[in-house]
């Protein structure tokens, strides 16, 4: 598969527009500001009562800020769907009018040359856990709503937004856990190279802030339980007196278009995407493989494709999940790739964890992070990693500690684990005629 990154090739592909439902902020350029500013969104879960739970904080979207009928063309869509769809098509529908496309069936342009993929780690929680409710209280008259099937399938989020975008192009859900975000860019990336669209909507959603979630990750003691009297500082990748992941929620949304496609309509480019990558540990369902490895393995995959020497990539936007293996060996990875690039104190290689404001938002986190390194390309500024207070001397890489950074960011690389194995990265650059 060719690259696009070579200025004679006839397929290169652009982002051309950014969508973002977060808990940081409703748009790219709030949410964008809040990672920047290193604003945590982090506080005490209000969605259900967390009295009995050992982890007790979240980021959540709250209400006030997100109506979801405030994004749908037809109100039928919004009461019949889970509230990970929701979110996929609210952050959709802003992505394709920050794009300059038409966003309904009616005024979308070329609609069979549109496509659509959104990943989610888990679908339609919310909904699985309420209508299990309903039929575990009344088993003798087993009656659930007759939209729970849809609603709780992994892939209704791309395809509701084809239907209320009307793009009938290429369309489907991925899933691979917390990778998930970041392979449905890159596979996305992949219909354009081949011909089969010319745009392609592509990213990832997650609600997951439900007790079903909130009770299986505690049993794992995967979650930070030592923060609930001050939530904000819970999130700390990277740092040494990380104790687990705080859960996040909402979508990032990226659009995808060929070169010649957005040169002919006279669209924005953001930057330019030109490498992905991704693999499989194949060594434990939730623990990354010793050293980072699998990881390592996408990230060389990414920078085969592009063609780019491994000096030009300024920042890696990183998984960073404030857990104690993901972190030192994701710390391994980028030294495995990068060498002395990574290890160089000169300020030309950086990495962040915006986990750190946003929580993590599981199959959303690759969507909201490619936004972020698209818009630390366009506007030479990189999110710090807050709550980076005591250095771990197995992660001694420059992660940005608790104040942006100015810089020239030539390219960015997002980096994505799932539970698995799965491995994902996606690499942009500056766009250049």
């Amino acid at each position: 598969m060719s690259s696009g990154s070579n200025d004679s090739d006839p397929t290169r592909v652009v982002v051309t527009g950014l969508g973002v439902i977060s808990g940081c902020g409703i748009g790219h350029d709030d949410f964008f500001q809040a990672c920047l500013d290193g604003k945590s969104s982090l506080g005490v879960v209000q969605r259900f009562d967390v009295t009995h739970y050992p982890c007790q904080i979240a980021s959540e979207v709250p209400d006030h800020m997100f109506d979801p009928n405030d994004f749908f063309v037809n109100p039928k869509n919004v009461r019949s769907n889970d509230r990970f769809t929701h979110f996929a098509v609210a952050a959709a529908r802003q992505a394709v009018q920050d794009a300059g496309l038409g966003d309904t069936p009616e005024t979308l342009q070329n609609p069979d040359r549109v496509g659509c993929m959104v990943g989610t780690a888990f679908g339609g929680v919310e909904t699985f856990e309420r209508e299990t409710l309903k039929l575990a209280q009344k088993p003798e008259r087993p009656k659930v709503s007759p939209f729970t099937i849809p609603a709780l399938l992994g892939n209704t989020a791309s395809g509701v937004i084809g239907i209320e975008i009307g793009c009938r192009g290429p369309n489907y859900g991925v899933t691979s856990a917390c990778a998930s975000g970041g392979h449905a860019i890159g596979e996305a990336m992949g219909m354009i190279l081949d011909g089969h669209a010319d745009v392609m909507i592509a990213g990832g959603t997650e609600a997951t802030i439900t007790p079903l979630c909130f009770a299986g990750f505690s049993a794992m003691k995967a979650m930070n339980t030592n923060c609930n009297d001050n939530p904000k500082a819970g999130s700390r990748p990277f740092d040494a007196d990380r104790a687990g992941f705080v859960m996040g929620e909402g979508a990032g949304v990226v659009v995808l278009e060929s070169l010649a496609s957005a040169k002919a309509r006279g669209a924005r480019i953001y930057c330019e995407l030109v490498g992905y990558g991704a693999s499989c540990d194949a060594h434990h369902i939730t623990t990354p493989a010793p050293e980072g490895r699998g990881l390592a393995t996408a990230m060389e995959m990414a920078l085969d494709q592009a063609g780019i020497a491994k000096t030009d990539v300024s920042y890696v936007n990183a998984h960073g999940t404030s857990t104690a293996y993901n972190d030192k060996f994701e710390t391994m990875a980028l030294k495995s790739v990068f060498g002395e690039h990574a290890t160089n104190k000169d300020g030309t290689f950086v990495v962040s964890s915006t986990k750190s404001v946003t929580g993590h938002t599981l199959g959303a986190a690759g969507g909201l992070e490619a936004v972020v390194a698209a818009k630390s390309i366009l506007h030479g500024m990189v999110p710090p990693t807050i709550n980076l207070e005591t250095p771990d001397p197995e992660c001694d890489l420059d992660y940005v500690p608790n104040v942006k950074r100015e810089m020239e960011v030539k390219a960015a690389m997002s980096t994505n684990l799932g539970f698995g194995g799965h491995n994902a990265a996606i690499l942009f650059k500056k766009y250049q005629e």
